[in-house]
């Protein structure tokens, strides 16, 4: 006959194998619930690893007792097992109703007050572009390592993909910057005489022109093409060959991908940068002579002559100083983003767009660092 090791007027636990009897009984009800309560947390330490509840011996059952039924069902569930039997008819639909759970109703999320949204928009921005920017400056750091070491071992500089590059980045950028650079000049002289005719002044717009295009309007044009164009370029080159796995099949070959794909780029960017700028600041003076001598009747001669008395050779160098910096930007802007790319021609399309943007905006904030730079020396 099967020992038992526990009873009271709620319960009777009657040892078995392989599972213990857990005999109810009595009336189950909120009035009794916090003796039932204080019980049934001894007998869930003396049913061992499986129990079977036997609900035939209930008295009076309400809710309270059906939730404190499961509760305990659940409680010897998580040690082992339990099996519910014995259930009285209208007992049953109590029980069930007691252990059906409604799948949450879905709500809104709490909203940020209208007036709030833009400071939490402005702080979102800030932290991602911080976050952004510390990456791109240890990617650079990780370049620049690599490319001293070329210095040190000039085997690793891949010659004909640095001559590639220059031909695409520099010989082919030729018509567009030179287009835009003499458009600009042009404007610029055709604005100023506009404006300086009021005081009658006209001359100066020879001044302001050489000032003007030399010292920030040639260099700074001629590198935001080239970020729109070569650096677009190298991010979507890039990121195509990651979206091919080449990347990957250069790694297993041992083959380092800064070595293969960034520093011919970053060189020839590096090299032709200032070539260009060069290049846009003849061809900008000569759109801004061609429009003085047609709108103010001075002669492409006279023009030189000016130009020559009141522009200094600093001008042009401290525009042109600028090149190496702004090639190194939007060289490893471009690379970089183009590594980011991750399995999907959207990730493709999304890192080309922001490798543009963040060359710009470096470009434009490292020029004004410049300017500030500058203006503090003297020059």
């Amino acid at each position: 006959m099967p020992d038992t090791v526990f009873d009271n007027e709620y319960v009777t636990v009657t040892a078995g194998t392989p599972s213990a009897m857990v005999a109810l009984k009595g009336d189950w009800t909120i009035e009794s619930a916090e003796d039932i309560d204080a019980v049934m947390l001894k007998v869930a330490k003396v049913c061992g690893s499986s129990a079977v509840l036997d609900c035939s011996t209930l008295g009076h059952l309400d809710t309270t007792g059906a939730v404190l039924i499961r509760r305990y069902a659940a409680v010897l569930e998580e040690r082992g097992a339990a099996l519910l039997t014995g259930v009285k008819a209208d007992h049953k639909m109590l029980l069930e109703v007691i252990s059906s759970c409604p799948p949450p109703a879905p709500i809104a999320p709490e909203g940020v007050a209208w007036y709030l949204a833009p400071l939490l928009q402005v702080g979102t921005g800030t932290v991602l572009g911080l976050r952004s920017s510390g990456r791109l400056l240890s990617f650079l750091g990780l370049v620049l390592i690599r490319l001293f070491g070329s210095f040190l071992d000039p085997s690793r500089i891949r010659l004909v993909p640095l001559v590639h590059q220059m031909e695409i980045v520099g010989m082919r950028s030729m018509g567009i910057v030179g287009l835009i650079a003499f458009l600009i000049g042009a404007v610029t002289v055709n604005q100023g005489a506009i404006q300086l005719a009021k005081f009658g002044a006209d001359i100066f717009v020879i001044d302001m022109l050489g000032i003007g295009h030399l010292r920030e309007l040639g260099i700074l044009l001629t590198a935001i093409i080239v970020a729109g164009r070569s650096g677009s370029a190298f991010t979507a080159e890039i990121g195509s060959m990651v979206l091919h796995e080449e990347v990957d099949a250069m790694k297993t070959l041992g083959m380092d991908p800064i070595d293969v794909l960034v520093l011919p780029r970053l060189l020839a960017l590096v090299i032709c940068l200032p070539l260009l700028g060069f290049y846009a600041d003849i061809v900008g003076i000569a759109g801004g002579a061609m429009m003085a001598w047609i709108q103010l009747d001075i002669t492409p001669a006279n023009f030189l002559v000016y130009f020559r008395e009141v522009i200094t050779i600093e001008h042009y160098w401290v525009g042109i100083i600028k090149a190496p910096f702004f090639a190194a930007i939007i060289a490893t802007a471009g690379c970089y983003n183009g590594l980011r790319v991750e399995g999907s021609a959207d990730s493709l399309g999304g890192r080309t767009t922001r490798a543009v943007v963040q060359s710009i905006f470096m470009v434009i904030a490292l020029d004004a660092l410049f300017a500030i730079f500058f203006t503090s020396v003297g020059l």
